[in-house]
């Protein structure tokens, strides 16, 4: 048997009406972890849940029946959207081999590593920190029935019940040390979506944002070399010709993004990519090499048309600069995202009319608007703040942010339906504001639903179930938006 079975849990799965949109998007994180542990002379059950073909992925005993045989370790990575089902079924798991170690990876469980393990008692550690410091003590650990006590970056229950949190290992630094993801354990020509990534952290202080504080708002980067080096090796794999630079902060500095360009070019690949910008570093010169050089789509993270909202969530410029450089943008690149954010708790509806009419205006100036209802992840500054001020989250089963969609919903316009076989695992979440708030609402009645009706009106959120196909909502989960362009414009959607 091996060592340890890894599982990837992260699914672009939507159900809109009565049809299904999935797509598959090789699962990096996982894949990295793996390659680290072969290298350490480990032996790895890799298993990709976007890849089963059950007729319903969301119950626990599909779950179940995908990891029978799995060794005795079970390292499950899973995003926040996924938490709930993945604790949910992993319960089942348990109850039928008391005997597997479960232990919980990825983005999902940051922040609430310690609630995690105070009330779900069948999960028996969670990563935290960089996995590539952590999983090769971890699978020796368990290996040697050692327990967790030596091994860094994971929070674990003792005998006694006390939650420990171990000590975090030091940042990689130097990515170019890390070895490229384990590819030969999956077939490559079945995935639609390839990321790379070229850089890991965010030193920026948005305040809805989940993934600087992961990181400690601390970036590092990846050698231009390095990450060519990776597309090459996936265009001579599995003849991969398009790339989606998924990490946040790929634009640190336009000289920087330049340089990446020339030598992209020197190497004479002749491949697309597909990037997300940030305004506050972004300008023409930058932009126009970036298209050169085979940059089909570049992204960016607009989120208010009001100069107060984007004061209040420290994006670092105002509405002006975001008009300037998106217009540009626009003359350079096949498409451009607007990615918005809407329902903010100090949003006046002053604000919101500000944004709507930015982002009518930047639809007919051509590029692509994808609004998102405000989603309150745990790790993020304005969940902190919201929760100290003692505000009460709303659980609305009808309406859910698009950043949360999880599949088990059946999307009819802007509303949801589920199932009642789901039921548990809404009680669970229902019961959890603390570990799962991004299914959770600021004043339903006086804050999101008077806006979301503006949206509609507008043609930002379709008004009858037959409208689904012409809107453009849904930022993170469209894949019905992405396959109205054209074939290679799947993979704008980041499901990994």
């Amino acid at each position: 048997m091996a060592d340890v079975t890894l599982v990837n849990m992260n699914m672009l799965y939507v159900r809109y009406c009565d049809q299904v949109e999935r797509e598959y998007h090789v699962p990096l994180g996982t894949l990295y972890l793996t390659r680290v542990l072969e290298d350490a002379g480990l032996d790895v059950d890799f298993r990709d849940y976007q890849t089963n073909g059950y007729d319903n992925p969301f119950l626990a005993e599909s779950i179940c029946d995908f990891l029978e045989g799995s060794a005795r370790l079970v390292g499950v990575s899973v995003m926040a959207n996924l938490l709930p089902f993945a604790i949910h079924a992993l319960r089942e798991v348990k109850q039928r081999h008391p005997d597997k170690v479960v232990v919980l990876g990825g983005v999902g469980p940051a922040s609430v590593e310690r609630k995690i393990l105070q009330r779900y008692p069948w999960i028996d550690a969670v990563s935290s920190g960089e996995g590539e410091r952590m999983i090769v003590p971890l699978v020796e650990s368990v290996r040697h029935g050692d327990g967790f006590a030596d091994v860094p970056n994971v929070f674990w229950r003792r005998e006694d019940g006390e939650i420990v949190g171990n000590p975090q290992a030091p940042r990689i630094t130097d990515l170019d040390t890390i070895p490229f993801p384990a590819w030969d354990r999956v077939d490559l020509s079945h995935y639609e979506g390839y990321g790379v990534m070229t850089s890991r952290g965010c030193p920026y202080p948005c305040t809805f944002c989940s993934v600087a504080p992961i990181w400690g708002r601390r970036a590092s980067h990846r050698s231009h070399a390095n990450i060519i080096a990776e597309m090459t090796e996936l265009n001579r794999r599995a003849g991969v010709d398009l790339f989606l630079f998924q990490d946040e902060f790929f634009v640190s500095t336009p000289d920087n993004v330049v340089g990446f360009c020339d030598e992209l070019e020197r190497s004479g690949l002749g491949l697309d990519w597909k990037a997300f910008g940030r305004v506050n570093l972004s300008e023409g010169r930058m932009m126009k090499r970036m298209a050169e050089t085979g940059c089909i789509e570049l992204r960016f993270g607009i989120e208010s048309g009001s100069d107060a909202v984007l004061d209040r969530t420290r994006k670092g410029f105002g509405a002006e600069a975001a008009v300037s450089i998106v217009s540009e943008a626009v003359g350079l690149f096949d498409r451009v995202d607007a990615f918005y954010v809407w329902g903010f708790p100090f949003e006046t509806m002053d604000d919101f009319y500000q944004s709507v009419f930015q982002m009518i205006s930047f639809r007919m100036l051509g590029a692509r608007v994808l609004p998102s209802l405000l989603c309150f992840l745990p790790q993020t500054d304005i969940y902190a703040e919201h929760a100290d001020e003692g505000r009460a989250l709303e659980f609305c089963p009808e309406l859910f942010p698009e950043y949360v969609l999880t599949g088990h919903e059946i999307c009819r316009s802007a509303r949801v339906e589920m199932d009642p076989v789901y039921a548990p695992l809404y009680r669970l979440i229902t019961a959890s504001p603390d570990i799962f708030p991004g299914f959770f609402h600021n004043d339903l009645e006086g804050n999101v639903l008077p806006k979301l009706r503006v949206m509609q009106e507008m043609g930002f959120y379709p008004l009858d179930a037959e409208d689904v196909e012409a809107s453009d909502s849904c930022g993170a989960h469209s894949p019905r938006v992405a396959q109205a362009t054209t074939a290679r414009a799947n993979l704008s959607v980041h499901g990994d």
